[in-house]
C-alpha cells in the first residue's frame, strides 16, 4: 500500500515507516498537519495514519478538511488520547479505525492488513488483461500461464496500469505510486521499470503517449 504517515513524534514515526516499509509498503511521513494535508490532497494514498496531536494543525482539522474536499482517503487514528469521547470525535470525523499510543507495531501492522482486506479493487482478485494473469493475494503474475518474476516496483507499476486500462498516467503519477516522498528517484526511473515490464511480457503492453504519459489500452 501506498501509506501516509502524519506523526510529530520523531522516535514512533521512525519505527513506524521502518516496520512498513519491510512490509513492503511505502510510505510518505510528515511531522505536521499542514504538511500532511498538502501531500494528502496532491498525491493518491491508499491509507492515512494520523496522529491527533499534531503541530501547525491538529488531526481533526486536518481529517474534517479532507472530509470537506471528498477526499474519501481511508484513515487510521493513532493518539494518546483514550477516553470514550476523544475516541468518537475522531471517528465522527471521518475517521475508519483507532488505536491508542502506546501500542505494539504489530497491532498496527494487522489494523493495515484489515484495511487491505477492505480494498475492493485488490480483495482476494485476480486481474486478467489479455494473456496476463495478477493473483494480488498471493503477488504473483502469470503471462500465457507461465509464471513471471517482478521486483516489488515493477509488480506495483504493472498492478497500476491494469486496474485502470484505458487510463493515461504521467511520470510523476507513477513516481508517486512507486516512491516514498522524501526518496531521490533517477529522472528515467519509472522509464527504466516500464522498459523491464515490456521486456517481461510484450514491447506494446505499455504505450507511450508522447508529451503525456504512459497507457495501457482497454481490452477490446
Amino acid at each position: 500500500m501506498k501509506i501516509l504517515l502524519a506523526e510529530d513524534n520523531a522516535l514512533l514515526g521512525d519505527g513506524i515507516v521502518t516496520a512498513l516499509t519491510r512490509e513492503k509498503h511505502t510510505v510518505d511521513w510528515f511531522q505536521d498537519g499542514g504538511s500532511a494535508l498538502n501531500a494528502a490532497l496532491i498525491h493518491d494514498y491508499e491509507l492515512l495514519i494520523l496522529d491527533l496531536g499534531l503541530p501547525v494543525m491538529n488531526g481533526l482539522e486536518l481529517l474534517k478538511q479532507l472530509r470537506a474536499k471528498k477526499k474519501l482517503l481511508p484513515t487510521l487514528i493513532l493518539t494518546s488520547r483514550d477516553t470514550t469521547d476523544d475516541k468518537i470525535k475522531g471517528l465522527d470525523s471521518g475517521a475508519d479505525d483507532y488505536l491508542t499510543k502506546p501500542f505494539e507495531l504489530q497491532e498496527l501492522l494487522a489494523r493495515i492488513r484489515v484495511f487491505q482486506r477492505r480494498d475492493s479493487q485488490r480483495q482476494d482478485k485476480d486481474i486478467i488483461y489479455q494473456e496476463i494473469r495478477v493473483d494480488t493475494t498471493n503477488h504473483s503474475v502469470f503471462y500465457k500461464q507461465e509464471p513471471v518474476t517482478l521486483h516489488r516496483r515493477e509488480f506495483t507499476l504493472l498492478c497500476t496500469f491494469l486496474d485502470h486500462p484505458g487510463r493515461v498516467y504521467s511520470r510523476e503519477q507513477l513516481e508517486n505510486q512507486l516512491y516514498n516522498w522524501d526518496e531521490e528517484v533517477a529522472s528515467n526511473a519509472v522509464e527504466v521499470h516500464i522498459h523491464h515490464l515490456r521486456k517481461k511480457f510484450y514491447p506494446a503492453l505499455i504505450e507511450t503517449i508522447r508529451g503525456v504519459g504512459y497507457m495501457v489500452r482497454k481490452n477490446d
